[in-house]
């Protein structure tokens, strides 16, 4: 019983803590006033950040992930609460909808539902149908559709860009990662590829969705070009040494990288036009 009491009144104590907290952040003008237009959002996943920020008024959002202000978010997040991945938060800001991804953590999600929350759960979009569902999705929730519309539009024109590009032009291309991490040809990123018209090597070592691959393998395989995520000579870790092994380095220099940042490809959705524009200047460059 008295173990019971003092977790009651730790739990209310941190709940009268929080309440004061967010009253700070109202005052500073971090919340969305209440007269905002449209239902008041909040985002528990990196991924529906990334959907959010793009379609929704900056006065809709009431708070952003704990990792929403790395590099794989677009635009000035600073200007929104961060929240802890926890439930008290949400519990205590009263969204009208929570938008978060199928892998955040299930009790959390359950506890939310619980507490009458309204939760719209994303998957990760395994093809280009998907990632165009999932901004359809966000556009009704937010209520934008034609954000996301536009947001279509500017996929499929950067799509028709890539595939001018690439044009036949280009032969084999192996999607390579730290620790000779290889994304498959049933990936999301190995469907990218192919909607572009670029081939992808994976599937001649065997690798459906994904898998590691040994350097022996990658050198015999002698695919045309290695797609990596980041250039440069320096390695922060073991992992990252792996792509700059002096065997890799010999056949497959700069000038046989194409490189395309992960964050543009890890989430899918409002980042991909971007990541195909980058595609296609990747490409002219190794054309040179």
């Amino acid at each position: 019983m008295g173990r019971n009491l003092i977790s009651m009144s730790r739990s209310t104590g941190f709940l009268v803590w929080f309440s004061f907290a967010v009253l700070a952040m109202a005052g500073d003008g971090w919340l969305a006033p209440a007269n905002a237009a449209g239902p008041r959002i909040a985002s528990m996943n990196v991924c529906t950040d990334q959907l959010l920020t793009k379609l929704a008024d900056p006065e809709q959002i009431v708070g952003l992930s704990r990792f929403s202000r790395d590099a794989w978010v677009a635009g000035d997040t600073r200007r929104y609460p961060i929240l802890s991945g926890g439930a008290e938060d949400e519990l205590v800001l009263k969204p009208d909808v929570v938008v978060t991804s199928l892998f955040d953590k299930r009790s959390t999600r359950e506890l939310l539902k619980a507490h009458g929350l309204h939760l719209a759960e994303f998957g990760v979009p395994q093809n280009l149908d998907e990632a165009r569902v999932q901004i359809r999705q966000m556009g009704e929730i937010t209520g934008h559709p034609d954000r996301a519309a536009a947001e279509i539009a500017r996929l499929d024109a950067a799509l028709a860009r890539a595939r001018q590009s690439v044009a036949g032009r280009y032969g084999r291309v192996l999607p390579l990662s730290r620790r000779g991490w290889v994304a498959g040809g049933d990936s999301f990123l190995g469907a990218l590829l192919k909607e572009a018209g670029l081939f992808s090597a994976a599937g001649e070592l065997g690798i459906g969705m994904g898998g590691y691959a040994s350097l022996e393998a990658i050198v015999s395989l002698k695919p045309d070009f290695l797609l990596v995520s980041q250039a440069g000579d320096f390695a922060g870790d073991d992992g990252q040494a792996f792509l700059l092994h002096p065997a890799l380095e010999r056949f497959y220099p700069p000038e046989k990288r194409i490189v395309i940042p992960e964050r543009l490809t890890e989430c899918g959705g409002v980042m991909l036009a971007e990541a195909l524009d980058v595609l296609v200047k990747e490409l002219q460059r190794v054309e040179r």
